[in-house]
């Protein structure tokens, strides 16, 4: 990193939520995959706001540049597209990612559906379970979030619906994850949750500190399961 580029990203560097010098390699020496999919919606796409003091890159490209740390042949693929809901993901996108054959999946869906109305949570579960089951294969490993609250960061959203949409969205995530083997994000309660900067002006998506921080926090997610070891799926 040139003295240009350290200075242009300053708050990145000194932020302790977010990944620090070579911290990637150390935290992912030994990883075993050597492809790397994502399949989603928009926070899949990596849609944000820029801010000053931060790369504007995708929570998933920073992944990728993690991962090249342990394998620098890592083939890398992100297939996500904004405004699609789990079944629409399941639908376009699948069978594109199975065919990649990737080691490690990244999937990131289920908020559109959270916004349509009459929401449930059962139809969710099952179109996640026809999702990752299309997507389950020996030896894969599936990477999954539980979202941010942005309640926390935003007080007039705090006791609405959003409040308890995203946390019955996560009880359905974690249940997939519980049945594939997921590794599972915990951005839920994250340290930083309730700082504002975190997120876009929307408030739906990240910015580019949310990615920078959603990055560190899948690293050591997947850091965590280098160490435990285990690599296959919850269905072989």
């Amino acid at each position: 990193m040139t003295h240009d580029t350290a200075t242009s990203f300053a708050a990145e560097a000194a932020d302790p939520h977010c990944l620090g010098e070579g911290e990637s390699g150390r935290l992912l020496r030994g990883a075993p995959w050597a492809s790397f999919a994502v399949v989603g919606d928009s926070l899949a796409e990596g849609v944000g706001d820029p801010l000053p003091g931060y790369r504007t890159a995708s929570w998933a490209d920073r992944v990728a540049e993690a991962l090249r740390t342990a394998a620098p042949a890592l083939s890398y693929a992100n297939l996500g597209v904004r405004g699609l809901t789990a079944a629409q993901v399941r639908e376009s996108q699948a069978d594109r990612a199975a065919a990649l054959a990737p080691d490690l999946v990244a999937v990131v869906c289920g908020g559109n559906d959270l916004l349509l109305p009459g929401f449930s949570p059962a139809r969710l579960a099952r179109e996640l379970d026809l999702l990752f089951a299309r997507l389950a294969a020996p030896g894969r490993t599936f990477v999954v979030f539980a979202l941010a609250d942005v309640t926390a960061a935003v007080p007039e959203l705090r006791g609405g619906p959003l409040a308890q949409g995203v946390a019955a969205l996560n009880a359905v995530m974690r249940e997939a994850a519980a049945a594939y083997d997921a590794v599972v994000v915990p951005m839920y309660d994250h340290p930083a949750v309730a700082d504002r900067d975190l997120y876009s002006a929307d408030p739906v998506h990240a910015s580019a500190r949310g990615h920078a921080v959603i990055a560190a926090a899948t690293v050591r997610a997947l850091s965590g399961r280098i160490a435990a070891g285990g690599f296959s799926t919850g269905r072989a």
